[in-house]
């Protein structure tokens, strides 16, 4: 699909991708539907609360350091702002660097609703700017600023020429989508839109991006084995960092639902390989994951060399476990043959009384086991005696307004006239 980076408003994964929250059908339909591209997604009167679309995209973005989040919305909707603030400072602790950035709240009002508040808006990016000095300020709607059509693509504009630094606007409007993972594209947006910046020359970096930058230190001592360097995203990126995303050598992900409109984009806008693979899950899942990365960026041979050195390390390790964990099976199958025949009363003799599990005694254990059956037995008695009691309840109680309601609703009647082309109200 084209991507366009002069709109701020990008185009939601139901409408994108496809996606539904639905489904009704058998699970060969399922497939050979979504391979065609013919599923269609099946409208629910129910569904379980899920994720905000706004935390997905905010959320991903506070990880960048030194940045500023303006959220035009009433106070609630920034609630996340705080264990946001702690994670990402955490985070960035945990390799020994500093996030600085902030995540500001225009507190929406009921009088805000009515008259609009850009204004105050305008004066709210000033303050952050001259308070915090961020390296880039990303202003952020809401459901509640889309609503009342509050016009933030216009401010931005007004605003880019009087600071020295990107100011990008965001529309994450939670009404937008039922998929919340579209948050993700509206992040990648954003950073498309305002940072990225056409490539000069290619770097010896590759993208990846994952959740909390988790296993930072094993995926760059990974990649070191190769020369190349690692951009994590974007936990503890900075603006600088990712305005070079369009010069690295390619771009994968550890989950898909996280990374595909910043591969897609990338690779369609730039020319930056999409690597899309499996998760690196297991051995034969990370080689294959790997030997995917080896072929986008020509480093088969390395890959190749890189696997058989881990395999001559770690196989005899793997061949010693799996012996451990056969004969820790087979004690399992010994011990659950001899607790089945002393529970169902077959004696003990020639059993050895000493278990690795902490008994000392096979009767210790019987005893043990009989009395959870037990407890369980009865406070499943409790339990159904309770539940009936409250249904009894709910039924006299649904009873007693039905009987109540009876009267009210008989004063009400008006008599009627039932006549050959439809009932009429008698006067």
């Amino acid at each position: 699909m084209a991507f366009n980076f002069t709109n701020s408003n990008v185009s939601v994964r139901e409408h994108r991708l496809g996606s539904i929250t639905g489904y009704s059908g058998e699970l060969k339909t399922l497939s050979s539907k979504t391979a065609s591209g013919t599923l269609r997604n099946r409208e629910r009167c129910f569904s379980q609360s899920s994720s905000c679309l706004s935390a997905c995209a905010l959320g991903v973005l506070a990880g960048i350091r030194n940045i500023a989040i303006i959220y035009h919305a009433p106070s609630g909707c920034a609630a996340l702002a705080a264990s946001t603030e702690v994670t990402f400072r955490q985070i960035a602790a945990r390799v020994n660097k500093k996030n600085n950035t902030v995540f500001v709240c225009s507190d929406l009002n009921e009088n805000d609703t009515v008259f609009g508040a850009i204004n105050h808006l305008k004066g709210i990016v000033k303050q952050t700017y001259e308070n915090y000095h961020p390296d880039a300020i990303f202003v952020s709607g809401s459901c509640a600023s889309g609503v009342i059509g509050e016009d933030i693509d216009s401010l931005v504009n007004e605003l880019q020429d009087q600071y020295p630094v990107p100011v990008v606007p965001i529309h994450c409007e939670g009404f937008k989508s039922r998929i919340w993972a579209t948050g993700f594209d509206i992040g990648d947006h954003a950073i498309l839109q305002g940072i990225v910046k056409p490539p000069k020359e290619k770097r010896n970096v590759i993208n990846l991006k994952n959740f909390f930058e988790s296993g930072r230190k094993e995926v760059e001592a990974l990649f070191a084995e190769f020369g190349i360097g690692v951009q994590m995203l974007y936990c503890n990126s900075t603006i600088e960092e990712l305005s070079h995303l369009s010069e690295s050598l390619a771009t994968v992900s550890i989950c898909s639902t996280l990374s595909t409109y910043l591969g897609n984009a990338l690779q369609e806008k730039y020319g930056v390989p999409y690597i899309q693979t499996n998760a690196p899950v297991g051995i034969k899942g990370f080689e294959e994951w790997l030997r995917q990365i080896g072929k986008a960026i020509n480093i088969s041979d390395k890959v190749e060399a890189y696997i058989e050195r881990q395999r001559a390390k770690y196989n005899p390790e793997l061949e010693k476990l799996v012996d451990v964990a056969a004969e820790t099976e087979k004690k399992a199958l010994i011990g659950a043959k001899r607790f089945g025949e002393e529970a169902m009363g077959f004696g003990t003799q020639g059993v050895n009384p000493t278990v690795e599990n902490g008994y000392t005694k096979m009767d210790d254990l019987i005893k043990d086991a009989k009395g959870v059956k037990e407890n369980l037995d009865k406070y499943s008695a409790e339990i159904d005696k309770i539940e009936a009691a409250a249904r009894a309840r709910r039924e006299a109680e649904m009873k007693a307004a039905q009987a109540n309601a009876q009267p009210a609703q008989q004063e009400q009647l008006v008599p009627m006239e039932i006549e050959e082309d439809g009932p009429k109200m008698s006067m």
